[in-house]
């Protein structure tokens, strides 16, 4: 009898959990309720987000640091904005960090997406949100990936050093040089791979000749962006190959080779060979103002970093994220792929690009 009684009461109970349930349920499914406490599909709108940068060793990267900083806080989230000193173990511990202090999303600036495994599948464990910013990270925890289409970067610096060698050395055959960037970067790679779609043809036709023979990515490759390492490699080249040849020009994924790079000529007689970049580093845009580096390639960090806050926002709400350009599935991961356009900006159109940018528009005088 007594067993009896207690199954009832334990019945009773359950019943009325269940009703309570049902209470709940009925409240707003737009992520927080009447009170403004975090329903079940979303978080509370000053929650904390956590920002995991790879380091901040060229400008961009800095912008998007204090970028990150403002435009959380404005938007009334609680921002953790840490940089890993190109450290991937580092940044695997501050991302730990994140999770355990009570972050709901984490944007990830990877240093190396490979090695963030076991921090990917802790926050996936612990339900926070992952936001691939600006490099790829192929993980089923990520949710979201937003950055410069890389392929189409790539193709776009290619194609710009075949107009300025076009517009600077005439009709060519030209001497050229090949760098890629960082090989733990999966957008080096990317960079690389877009750029030599629209190269190779003309290396194939003679248009082009890469006169140290070097034409790999794993011969052309950087490691760590360092701009030091790039100055070294074309002091090689130059010594090595160049004895009685004219260097016309090289295709450079960033700003800070494009300037050792010419460094590097000048060093060695070479002149100004043409050379492209990216990043719209203020260095490169005072540098392609005064008529040596040709062009870069601007990807501004506002735009990735209003998209970051975007898809955020709707998180935070549960609402249906913003519409994607693309869906990436590989390794079991359900990706949306968000795609900005990147601008080339020559001496031509710098003062149009750069006309609303307060720190740009000054250094074109």
């Amino acid at each position: 009898m007594k067993f009896r009684k207690t199954v009832a009461v334990v019945a009773s109970v359950l019943v009325a959990t269940a009703g309570l349930s049902a209470c709940g349920s009925s409240r707003s499914s737009s992520g927080t309720s009447a009170s403004g406490s975090a329903s079940a599909s979303g978080f509370a709108a000053d929650a904390t987000i956590g920002v995991a940068l790879p380091w901040l060793g060229t400008q961009n990267w800095k912008e998007a640091q204090t970028m990150f900083t403002d435009q959380l806080k404005a938007a009334g989230y609680k921002p953790t904005v840490q940089a890993a000193d190109n450290k991937a173990l580092q940044q695997q511990q501050q991302i730990e960090a994140m999770i355990q202090n009570g972050a709901k999303v984490i944007i990830i600036g990877a240093v190396d997406g490979t090695q963030l495994g076991t921090a990917l599948k802790d926050a996936k464990s612990a339900g926070v949100k992952v936001i691939a910013y600006d490099r790829a990270i192929e993980d089923p925890a990520v949710n979201a990936l937003v950055q410069f289409g890389a392929i189409k970067t790539g193709q776009m610096q290619a194609q710009s050093l075949l107009d300025g060698l076009k517009a600077r050395k005439g009709n060519g055959p030209y001497n050229i040089e090949l760098f890629a960037g960082s090989p733990d970067d999966p957008n080096a790679k990317q960079f690389f791979d877009g750029a030599m779609q629209i190269l190779q043809p003309k290396i194939d036709d003679k248009t082009l000749t890469v006169v140290s023979g070097q034409k790999s990515f794993a011969q052309c490759a950087i490691a760590g962006w360092d701009n030091q390492k790039a100055q070294q490699r074309m002091d090689s080249l130059l010594s090595g190959f160049y004895n009685g040849k004219k260097l016309d020009g090289v295709l450079s994924p960033n700003d800070g080779f494009a300037r050792a790079i010419i460094t590097s000529a000048k060093q060695h007689n070479q002149g100004v060979p043409v050379v492209d970049g990216l990043d719209a580093e203020n260095d490169s845009v005072t540098s392609i103002w005064k008529g040596e580096q040709w062009s870069t390639t601007a990807k501004p960090t506002n735009k990735l970093v209003a998209q970051a806050i975007d898809i955020i926002k709707a998180m935070q709400t549960g609402s249906a994220l913003p519409t994607p350009a693309t869906t990436d599935t590989t390794n079991g991961a359900n990706i949306a792929v968000y795609q900005l356009d990147p601008t080339i900006v020559t001496k031509a159109n710098e003062k149009v690009v750069f006309k609303d940018d307060p720190v740009r528009s000054k250094l074109l005088s």
